[in-house]
């Protein structure tokens, strides 16, 4: 790091503050404009916001460490921008005409309070558990990798580079999030999508040009390293449904075995899951004025979500390409004495490219694009969280409490949440285990949450009872299973080797998690609709425009004049978008 670079830091970190001023200056004492930021954010800002969201350290960390690894194997989970068109074409009518201000809050509207109590409960302890540590510890790789001698002694205490950047970000995340709420999060988020991306781009043509561009990557890997589908095949269960396990299957980003069934059938319900009904993503678009400004946001961040296999995962195969050419040492670490990745020293494989291939200057842009991925998820999930906890249970507990105390109780909830994050920072620090387990615990959380939501906005027969009984049932599954890998993933005492085979617990342990991940939805559904048919239909006032069948006519007529065939266009050239790179990256 140079001077120059360290200017451009600040530069970045002084256009944050102004910003955050201006918003600070700009904002009422008001919830609606403290979480919602007055319900006023264009298209533009909607879809930078959301994909700001997305986008965090870990995907930097993990997405180049798998394309070091597998190649483009994981460009599935970047290929899902379709999942933003469901979002903004089947779900937002219901969201901006339910005036909500958290998904838990459109439940309760849709089947009863006890649906939004466990769902936020639910939706808390999870972002806490996992967004907050995931992403410190993302950022901690990025900061170790590329300032490893930055330290600061007190006493006889050395406080190292991990330990200091985290406390950094962290710090100045909070007192943005905590001062500005929703709109200063949103805005920041628009600044932070664009350096995010101009410094990645950077990456990637300076990558390229090292190895004589496009055709000088493809000449250095093997065809396999740009094939979608191969790497989800493992060796000996061709043409198998049987489960596979794998000894890396929490890995979500180092794992190179992803079997086609697990991908094609669970993976887009993780998705439909975190894109169109998670809180950390669709507090977005519920801060748009109204219908037509909040879908075209998410066809924006639908955009914008197709460049993460370009500007996060090809630089990760063009450090593996280097690596394997010797052309710049500083790459070494990447592979072993045989030329193979090192799967361990993957993860660094995005910083270790920006060290030792950009230029001073444009370094500081790429590292301030490091420090927007880290500080946009965690502005993310502590806007979130304290969302969550003001409106849907401080709020049901005080439902008398003026403005001024929502949007303090709101700040505090932020604070506590800053606080939560730092606290994490010892436990996590060096925790690769844990960091594989973390990245696990949705794939068995969301399966209900996905259930609810979708079956009920389309079925108007599935009642509160079916709904409390799929939540109650997905979540028992999910937490079963998180009980039962805790101890042998995380190598508790006494579980190192596992469970004695052919148990209740090793066979639960030893299932493929997309799979069991698929189970647990597969009985939330059979749950939902068997309890819903059992017992009384939910009153037809409560449906009033809250499922397809129910939508009253001005609503719909509301509805058609939100969009347009330029609307409709841009959606179709994503899909095209997403066929072309699954055609091309076929072998």
């Amino acid at each position: 790091m140079t001077t120059l670079d360290w200017l451009v830091i600040a530069l970045y970190f002084g256009l944050l503050l102004a910003l955050t001023w201006w918003v600070i200056r700009k904002n009422k004492d008001t919830a609606d404009d403290y979480f919602l930021a007055g319900r006023g954010l264009g298209w533009l800002i909607v879809g930078a916001s959301i994909f700001a969201s997305n986008i965090g350290s870990e995907h930097l960390v993990g997405l180049a460490g798998s394309g070091a690894t597998s190649g483009v194997a994981l460009a599935h989970y970047e290929l899902h921008a379709w999942c933003l068109l469901v979002l903004g074409w089947v779900l937002v009518p219901f969201y901006i005409r339910s005036r909500v201000f958290t998904m838990p809050e459109f439940l309760e509207r849709r089947f009863s309070p006890a649906a939004r109590w466990v769902l936020s409960i639910i939706s808390l302890v999870a972002y806490v558990l996992t967004k907050i540590a995931v992403g410190i510890f993302a950022g901690g790789i990025v900061f170790g990798t590329l300032l490893p001698e930055v330290q600061l002694t007190i006493g006889e205490t050395t406080i190292n580079s991990f330990w200091l950047g985290s406390v950094l970000v962290i710090g100045l995340t909070g007192l943005y999030t905590v001062l500005g709420g929703m709109r200063a999060v949103a805005y920041t988020e628009a600044v932070q999508t664009a350096v995010l991306v101009l410094g990645s781009l950077l990456l990637t043509v300076f990558g390229l040009a090292k190895l004589g561009g496009w055709a000088g990557l493809r000449a250095a890997l093997e065809p396999d390293m740009f094939n979608l589908w191969k790497p989800l095949i493992p060796a000996g269960v061709e043409g198998t449904w049987a489960p596979v396990k794998d000894a890396g299957r929490m890995a979500w980003y180092f794992n190179t075995n992803y079997p086609w069934l697990g991908m094609l059938f669970c993976a887009p319900i993780i998705g439909l899951w975190y894109w169109c009904t998670d809180q950390y993503i669709v507090q977005r678009a519920l801060g748009a004025p109204n219908e037509r400004e909040a879908r075209r946001g998410t066809i924006f961040a639908a955009f914008l979500k197709l460049l993460p296999v370009f500007i996060f995962i090809i630089p990760g195969m063009i450090a593996i390409a280097l690596a394997r050419s010797g052309q710049v040492p500083g790459l070494g670490v990447l592979v072993d004495a045989e030329g193979k990745t090192a799967t361990e020293a993957a993860q660094g494989a995005f910083p270790l490219l920006v060290q030792h291939v950009m230029p001073p200057g444009l370094r500081g842009v790429v590292v301030a694009g490091l420090l927007a991925a880290l500080m946009s998820s965690l502005a993310g999930v502590f806007n979130a969280c304290s969302t969550l906890f003001t409106m849907d249970l401080y709020k049901k507990l005080h439902p008398n409490a003026s403005q001024h105390q929502l949007v303090w109780t709101g700040r505090v909830a932020t604070t506590v949440m800053v606080l939560i994050g730092l606290a994490w920072i010892p436990v996590i620090q060096g925790a690769r285990g844990l960091y594989e387990y973390l990245q696990g615990v949705q794939a068995y959380l969301a399966p209900p949450i996905f259930a609810v939501f979708f079956l009920g906005v389309f079925i108007k027969r599935l009642n509160a009872a079916g709904c409390l009984a799929a939540l109650v049932a997905g979540f028992a599954l999910g937490v079963f299973r998180l009980l039962v890998d805790t101890p042998v993933t995380l190598r508790m005492a006494g579980y190192e080797a596992g469970y004695p085979a052919g148990s209740l617990f090793w066979i639960v342990n030893n299932i493929y998690f997309q799979y069991y991940s698929l189970f647990i939805f597969l009985v939330a559904v059979v749950v939902m609709v068997g309890v819903s048919y059992m017992t009384e239909p939910p009153p037809d006032a409560q449906l009033r425009d809250l499922t397809y069948a129910t939508v009253t006519e001005d609503h719909r007529r509301e509805s058609r004049a939100s969009w347009n065939r330029w609307d409709v266009a841009s959606s179709g050239l994503v899909m095209l978008l997403i066929l072309c790179a699954y055609v091309y990256f076929n072998g």
